[in-house]
């Protein structure tokens, strides 16, 4: 039997077809709020501004107890150090707290277009890596100025727009890796512990083998992508050194970033 009765006319079915998608700026601005919408983003983000200010405070003590001479270039470097580390973190739970906080579902019922999601995901990301070296760069002309006025030397500054895409580029692509492993993984725990050993133990590993295999010295320029990076600091990469940023690059960055999408658009959501 049935419960439509007969004769009845049937219920009209909802068409849906014909509305307009989410706009993908809304998207990037939901994404963005939801890196600070939590306690651990939240936090994050404030120790990250806080480390980043005690070292140049740090650095700034030092310099001018020990009478040393330094520029705008010094403090930029500094400053880079803890965003360098904690930066990639906050990549990585941009895309693990779905999964972790199982809210992956609800994202993906409002937005069915997984693609679009992790798109709007990583310009978010790029988006903090451009705040970043705004702060940064905020910081370290505060630290240049109080050096002046505490040591009475001259401040030089030596900044230019090169060097200033520089640093915007070791963020982009901090935060571009610490995103590929947490898409690759979509764990937290595990995106970052793999992170820091990428950033912390295969570049020791890499220059041990260097120094012990002539044919690996040759070899790593073009597979140690943290290495790569460093004529990025000091503002005078050559084609070379281009060259290995891009093979390296290609390596760490962009094969786990593909096949971590792969996972994404394909991966259960419970």
């Amino acid at each position: 039997m049935t419960s439509q009765t007969l004769g009845q006319p049937a219920l009209p079915a909802l068409d849906v077809s014909g509305t307009s998608a989410i706009p993908f700026s809304r998207l990037v601005r939901v994404e963005l709020r939801k890196m600070a919408d939590t306690r651990a983003g939240r936090w994050l983000l404030i120790s990250i501004a806080a480390v980043t200010a005690l070292v140049l405070v740090i650095q700034l003590w030092v310099v001018v107890a020990q009478d040393l001479v330094v520029n705008f270039t010094d403090f930029m470097i500094a400053m880079n150090t803890p965003m360098g580390i904690l930066l990639p973190v906050l990549g990585i739970m941009s895309i693990t707290s779905e999964w972790s906080q199982r809210t992956a579902m609800v994202s993906f019922s409002l937005e069915p277009s997984r693609m679009r999601l992790v798109a709007a995901k990583f310009v978010s990301t790029l988006l903090i890596a451009l705040a970043a070296v705004v702060v940064g760069l905020v910081l370290a002309v505060v630290a240049n100025l109080l050096y002046g006025a505490l040591t009475g030397n001259t401040v030089v500054w030596g900044l230019t727009a090169v060097r200033v895409l520089s640093y915007f580029l070791l963020h982009v692509f901090g935060m571009a890796t610490g995103f590929a492993f947490g898409m690759l993984f979509l764990n937290t725990a595990a995106g970052i512990v793999v992170y820091f050993v990428y950033s912390f133990v295969l570049p020791g590993l890499f220059q041990l083998g260097a120094s012990l295999l002539g044919w690996f010295a040759d070899l790593q320029p073009w597979i140690d992508f943290n290495a790569a990076q460093n004529p990025l600091v000091q503002g005078d990469a050559s084609g070379s050194d281009w060259a290995h940023l891009a093979v390296s690059g290609l390596l760490w960055l962009v094969l786990p970033l593909v096949v971590g999408t792969w996972r994404v658009l394909r991966a259960e959501v419970k």
